[in-house]
């Protein structure tokens, strides 16, 4: 009996532990993501992987728990959607056809190609960002015409393809594309991101890998808790310091994700 007990309580004492990291690990992705606008997955998706859940079932868990950080990004900075709903509903109606394949696509897809490509897409922009000084820190309402339209339309669905089939830098992508198309700031940009690309992209998403495998329920409570309150944390902290902390903290993140993306991509080819 007394062994019975001490295995129970060992068992216990793991699982608790293991909560505890996990939802450690969240709560800190989760706020540094909320201030520059995605890579989350940079620490949430290995912390997943290293605590012994599958790539699919940790990257369909990391999908849903950022619908709760896309809902606690949003009630924390709705005001800053503005006037932009009709972009909002553009980035949803042609992203999501992307979102929709890439899910499909990814027991097929080599990752390590996809993890080279948005590995330094995500370091140049980074560089990009620090040698445009102004870029992000004023807020415009350009308006486009049919062909930059288009462009637009079509550069959301393939990050949409990107999004479904990789976890980390997508909201990133989405984040710079927003600045550069439309001339918003960060606040405004990232508020959008996570409207769009938190809520209805990785819910999507997540509903589709999840048919691969089962979604552990204990995993993603705790998931949930610290993706909604570093949500909503990290849009705190990026209302109150303002765009400069964001940019900073945006090529911080593009920075350590690329790489994080690169070393991804070079094990896969060794």
């Amino acid at each position: 009996m007394l062994y019975l007990l001490t295995i129970l309580l060992g068992n216990f004492d793991h699982s608790l532990f293991k909560s505890i990291y996990i939802f450690l690990i969240s709560l800190f992705s989760n706020t540094f993501s909320a201030i520059s606008g995605g890579g989350a997955g940079l620490l949430q998706l290995p912390a997943l992987i290293l605590s012994g859940v599958p790539y699919y079932q940790a990257l369909a868990s990391h999908k849903l728990a950022t619908v709760a950080l896309g809902i606690g990004g949003s009630l924390r900075n709705y005001k800053s959607l503005g006037n932009n709903i009709s972009v909002a509903w553009e980035i949803i109606i042609f992203g999501l056809p992307g979102v929709i394949l890439g899910a499909s696509l990814v027991e097929y897809i080599s990752e390590k190609y996809l993890y080279l490509i948005l590995g330094i897409i995500s370091i140049l922009l980074a560089f990009y960002s620090f040698l445009k000084p102004d870029l992000g820190l004023s807020s415009g309402n350009k308006e486009l015409n049919f062909v930059h339209k288009i462009r637009f339309f079509i550069f959301i669905f393939l990050i949409g393809i990107l999004n479904g089939s990789i976890s980390s830098g997508t909201g990133l992508l989405v984040t710079i594309l927003l600045i550069k198309t439309f001339e918003m700031d960060f606040l405004r940009a990232i508020s959008m991101t996570f409207f769009t690309v938190g809520i209805f992209w990785n819910f999507i998403g997540a509903v589709f890998l999840a048919r691969i495998g089962s979604v552990p329920s204990n995993v993603l409570i705790v998931l949930i808790i610290g993706s909604f309150t570093g949500g909503y944390l990290g849009a705190h902290l990026s209302k109150l310091n303002g765009n400069i902390l964001i940019k900073k903290t945006f090529i911080t993140v593009c920075i350590l994700v690329g790489i994080s993306l690169l070393i991804k991509s070079i094990k896969g080819f060794l």
